[in-house]
């Protein structure tokens, strides 16, 4: 079995008043597994792709186990001095993932 190009899938996401990420619905890899969805707040999000984990967005197939449907992988960008989490390769000046169902 080929090894995932990838170490984590955000499934859905829930946006606070501010329009900031207030948590994500995801997956890690570990080791030759996946863990089952885990919440993950917005900093631990930034940190993991800043420590170099490339994370995607995406969402899981039904039934088969660690195998994912991933569109576009999550960015930090720099808007007005602070971190922007992205999907893809769009600019933004506040947390957009475009395809990623919002909770």
């Amino acid at each position: 079995m080929a090894k995932s190009k990838y170490d984590g899938v955000v499934e859905a996401v829930r946006y606070g008043k501010d329009g900031r990420i207030a948590w994500a619905r995801t997956y890690l890899r570990r080791g030759p597994a996946w863990s089952d969805y885990i919440l993950l707040d917005r900093q631990t999000l930034i940190e993991h792709i800043k420590a170099g984990r490339r994370i995607m967005a995406g969402r899981r197939i039904p039934q088969l186990a660690g195998t994912f449907e991933v569109s576009a992988p999550l960015r930090v960008i720099q808007s007005n001095e602070e971190d922007v989490l992205v999907a893809g390769d769009i600019q933004a000046d506040r947390d957009r993932l475009d395809g990623v169902p919002v909770l």
